[in-house]
C-alpha cells in the first residue's frame, strides 16, 4: 500500500494524475515508472499513449551504457507484441532514424522546437523499442574510450544483455511475443541478435525468448552482391552510361570485393567504378534516386539556422519533408529535450548526430555473409521478411531480390506465392514473393533507403500484415490495413 501511495504522489507532483497507476510491468514496480516515464517531450501533441526513455548499463565494470526509447501501442498495448527496431550504418541512431524520422509516433516540425504526429506510426500495430547501440552511437556511451573500436560480434552480445536487463525493468514483456526489426546495416544487427537469441534460448534453463518473427528492410546481406547491384542499379535507371556499365561488367570481379581496402579490385576497375560514380554525380541521393537535389538539403539547413524554418523546401518536396534530418537534430540538440528523454546523463562532449564520427567499427564485418544466420533463424521456425524501397541504390532490390532466391534454394523451399504485384488502397504498393510459407520478399513502390520515411502508408501495411503472419493482399478489392 504504501508504494502504491508513494507512486501516486509522484505522478501527481509531475501532473500526470490523469494516468492509472497499475501493478505490474506498466506500472510503478521498481520505480521505473518514475524514472524512466517520459512526462512529456517539448512541443509535443497530446497522446493516449506512454513512453520511456532511458539508459540501461551493458558492461558496469567499463561503464558501458545503451540509450533506449520505447513507445508504448495507441491501443491495446497491454495485449499487442514488443517490436524491435534497429538502424544500421554501423553508427547510426535507432531514435533519430526510426523512431523520430521513420515509423515512430512524432515528427520534427519546421521549426525544429516541436513536434507533429506520424499518422502512420507502427505503433498503431505494435509497442515499439528503439535502441542508440553500439555504445558511441547517439547518447549510448562508454567510459572505456577502447570500447569504441567494435563489431558485429560485440554489438550483438551488448544487444542480448540490452535486452534481458530491460526486461528487468519491463517484466510485463518477458512472456510478450517478440518481432526484431531493421534496415540497412540492420540487416547484420538483427540476424546476429537473433543468432545471439537462440542461442541463449537453447542454454537458458528459465526465462527464454519469445520471438516470432525477423523483418528487415534494403538490408546489407552479400557485400559482394549487394555492391554490384549498386551499378546494375545506376545503369538500368539511366544514370551510367553503356560504356561504363560495359567497363565496369568487364573489369570488376565483384566476388573478390571487400572491406576494407578493396584490395583483390583491380586499377581497371577502380576506374570504372569512379567513372560511374562521376556521372552520377553529387546531385543524386542514392539512398533515394528521386528525391529532392542535394543542393536543396544545404539550403535547407541554412534556412533553419537562420530563419527557423524549412518550409520553403519541404513544399517543394513530393510527399516527404525533406527537411526533417536538420530538424531532428537541432530538436535532439535542445538541453529540454535532452532532460525529458533523460538523455546525455554524461554530458558527452559533443553534439548529438544521428551516424556517431566516434566508433571505429571493424569495417572488414560487413564482407560476412548474412544468408547463413537466416537459414538458422528459419530451421528455428521463425519467419523472415526481407523488403526492399525500390528507389534505393545504396543497397538496391536487384541484389536482396536474388540473395533472398538464393536463401530459399539453400533451403530448398518451394515458390508458395509466384510473384506479383500486391496492393495498397486500390493502388499497387509493390511487388511480392513467398518461399516455403517461412520466407518472404517485398519491394515497396516508391520507397527510398528508409522505407516508412519514404512511403509511410504502404510500409505500416506491410508491417502490419508482417505481424500478423498474412500476405499482402493481392488484388485491389482487400481492404487496407493502414
Amino acid at each position: 500500500m504504501g508504494q502504491w501511495w508513494f507512486c501516486k504522489i509522484v505522478l501527481l507532483c509531475l501532473g500526470l494524475g490523469f494516468f492509472s497507476v497499475l501493478s505490474g510491468g506498466g506500472g510503478c514496480v521498481d520505480g521505473y515508472l518514475v524514472e524512466d516515464l517520459v512526462v512529456g517531450l517539448p512541443g509535443q501533441p497530446n497522446v493516449g499513449f506512454r513512453q520511456y526513455a532511458g539508459y540501461v548499463d551493458v558492461d558496469e565494470e567499463s561503464g558501458r551504457s545503451l540509450f533506449y526509447y520505447f513507445v508504448e501501442a495507441e491501443e491495446h498495448a497491454d495485449s499487442l507484441p514488443l517490436t524491435l527496431w534497429l538502424n544500421g550504418g554501423p553508427g547510426c541512431s535507432s531514435i533519430g532514424g526510426g523512431a523520430f524520422t521513420e515509423l515512430g509516433p512524432f515528427y520534427p516540425t519546421g521549426d525544429g522546437r516541436s513536434l507533429r504526429r506520424n499518422s502512420k506510426s507502427w505503433n498503431k500495430a505494435s509497442n515499439l523499442l528503439f535502441v542508440e547501440s553500439p555504445a558511441g552511437v547517439g547518447w549510448s556511451y562508454s567510459n572505456t574510450t577502447t570500447d569504441y573500436s567494435c563489431g558485429d560480434d560485440g554489438t550483438a552480445t551488448d544487444m542480448l544483455t540490452f535486452m534481458l536487463k530491460w526486461y528487468e525493468k519491463f517484466p510485463d514483456f518477458k512472456s510478450r511475443v517478440l518481432f526484431l526489426t531493421g534496415e540497412s546495416y540492420a540487416g547484420h544487427y538483427i540476424p546476429q541478435l537473433a543468432n545471439a537469441i537462440l542461442n541463449y534460448n537453447k542454454q537458458s534453463k528459465g526465462f527464454k525468448f519469445n520471438i516470432k518473427g525477423v523483418a528487415i528492410g534494403n538490408p546489407l546481406l552479400r557485400l559482394d552482391r549487394d555492391v554490384s547491384a549498386t551499378y546494375e542499379f545506376l545503369w538500368s535507371h539511366g544514370m551510367v552510361s553503356d560504356e561504363i556499365g560495359l567497363a565496369i561488367m568487364n573489369e570488376c570481379k565483384f566476388d573478390d570485393y571487400v572491406f576494407p581496402n578493396h584490395h583483390n579490385v583491380s586499377d581497371s576497375c577502380n576506374q570504372a567504378l569512379a567513372d560511374a560514380n562521376r556521372m552520377v554525380s553529387d546531385y543524386i541521393n542514392v539512398y533515394d534516386v528521386t528525391s529532392a537535389l542535394l543542393s536543396f538539403y544545404s539550403r535547407a539547413r541554412a534556412s533553419l539556422a537562420q530563419n527557423g524554418t524549412c518550409f520553403f523546401v519541404t513544399k517543394i518536396s513530393v510527399g516527404i519533408d525533406v527537411c526533417m534530418n536538420f530538424e531532428r537534430d537541432f530538436y535532439f540538440n535542445l538541453p529540454e529535450v535532452q532532460r525529458a528523454l533523460h538523455a546525455n546523463r554524461t554530458k558527452l562532449p559533443y553534439y548529438w548526430s544521428t551516424c556517431s564520427n566516434l566508433l571505429n567499427y571493424k569495417e572488414e564485418d560487413g564482407d560476412t555473409d548474412m544468408l547463413p544466420l537466416l537459414k538458422r533463424i528459419i530451421q528455428h521456425d521463425i519467419p523472415v521478411w526481407v523488403y526492399s524501397g525500390d528507389q534505393d541504390s545504396d543497397v538496391p532490390l536487384l541484389g536482396t531480390r536474388t540473395l533472398v532466391r538464393e536463401l530459399a534454394e539453400h533451403l530448398n523451399f518451394n515458390v508458395t506465392l509466384p510473384y506479383g504485384a500486391w496492393f495498397h488502397k486500390g493502388q499497387v504498393g509493390g511487388w511480392q514473393t513467398e518461399y516455403g510459407k517461412m520466407l518472404r520478399y517485398a519491394t515497396i513502390r516508391g520507397a527510398a533507403h528508409m522505407v516508412p520515411y519514404a512511403q509511410p502508408s504502404r510500409a505500416l501495411h506491410l508491417f502490419s500484415s508482417f505481424l500478423r503472419g498474412i500476405p499482402l493482399p493481392n488484388n485491389t478489392h482487400s481492404s487496407s490495413i493502414a
